[in-house]
């Protein structure tokens, strides 16, 4: 079986899990627009970021293709989330994926990341 290393996880404490935390995020009112995602966030003061995804059905109409837009969210956190400010973001797609490499979402996501603000 393989384990993760304790620094590149995706534990419990690394997730938005309630509606409330996600209120938070969207009426902070901060965004990065990239091609195909956008990046909600705001400042947690905890010591690391935290994830949450949203994918409508609305623009990934079967289930897989969400699934993997999630997939690839998550595994791009995971490995970035030490050099990430101390926030809470918000994953969502805003643009039709149907057409899209995972190369394209990859970088997309990559770039919104590095996009982000330092927290003091």
């Amino acid at each position: 079986m393989l384990t993760a290393h304790a620094g590149f996880g995706f534990r419990r404490a690394h997730r938005l899990h309630k509606t409330d935390e996600f209120s938070s995020v969207f009426a902070f009112k901060r965004v990065l627009r990239g091609r195909f995602y956008v990046v909600h966030y705001r400042p947690n003061g905890l010591p690391s970021a935290r994830l949450g995804l949203a994918v409508a059905k609305k623009l990934v109409r079967h289930a897989n293709g969400r699934n993997l837009l999630k997939r690839i969210a998550r595994e791009i956190f995971r490995l970035r989330r030490e050099g990430l400010p101390a926030c809470d973001l918000i994953v969502r797609v805003h643009a039709p994926t149907a057409k899209a490499s995972r190369a394209e979402l990859r970088q997309d996501l990559q770039q919104l990341l590095g996009r982000l603000p330092s927290v003091p």
